[in-house]
């Protein structure tokens, strides 16, 4: 049994083939949410997060004026308190392959922790040389978040126009990851976020879950 009707995927598709992104609010239910966000809270009291870098395998370098932000990278057969997540990650791979014809054959996420002050800068989530990702998600784990706390996520769309996403809790973004420029801005206060990518074979690049 499906968490969402075929007319809400159809539709968020839709939005997605029609303009390289869709926003979803209300993705998660209560409990996923507060399972999630949980369970990001325990790994970070545990000093689970490292550093993000920046490049691919024996590229990656810390760059903390292009981003700041930490991560934990999950995997399906050890962090065993998130397979209602992944079974979750199961379902949207299955319809975008349904309704897309993309073969997607795997996806990878981790926990992203924004501290008071970071960003990243204007990128796009896909190496150079590389095309295995194909679809970028965030999913926000924020409570309480209020204009003026930044951390939006910038979009630049190809007619010049720039979108600014608020992170609100439970909304999800999903987006071409090889077409969409986007940026984090500066935070005013700590940003939790799931963010991860939908391959179109297994990746050489993180960590594959499958």
């Amino acid at each position: 049994m499906t968490k969402f009707s075929e007319e809400q995927w159809i539709n968020w598709v839709d939005q997605l083939s029609q303009n390289d992104f869709v926003v979803i609010d209300d993705f998660l239910d209560k409990q996923l949410f507060e399972n999630i966000r949980a369970y990001f809270l325990d790994r970070l009291e545990t000093d689970g997060f490292s550093d993000a870098a920046i490049g691919a395998l024996n590229q990656k370098q810390l760059e903390k004026s292009i981003r700041g932000d930490k991560i934990y990278w999950l995997e399906r057969k050890n962090d065993l308190e998130m397979e209602s997540f992944f079974q979750l990650s199961d379902e949207l791979i299955q319809q975008l392959n349904q309704l897309c014809y993309l073969s997607l054959s795997g996806c990878e996420f981790h926990l992203a922790h924004y501290p008071i002050g970071t960003f990243y800068k204007k990128h796009i989530d896909q190496f150079k040389g590389r095309s295995n990702r194909l679809i970028s998600v965030i999913i926000y784990l924020n409570v309480g978040w209020k204009p003026g706390d930044g951390g939006e996520l910038k979009v630049f769309k190809e007619n010049g126009e720039e979108l600014l996403v608020e992170p609100l809790a439970g909304r999800c973004v999903m987006f071409k990851s090889d077409t969409v420029p986007h940026e984090v801005m500066k935070t005013q206060v700590n940003r939790y976020s799931l963010t991860g990518w939908l391959l179109y074979q297994p990746s050489t690049l993180g960590y594959l879950l499958g």
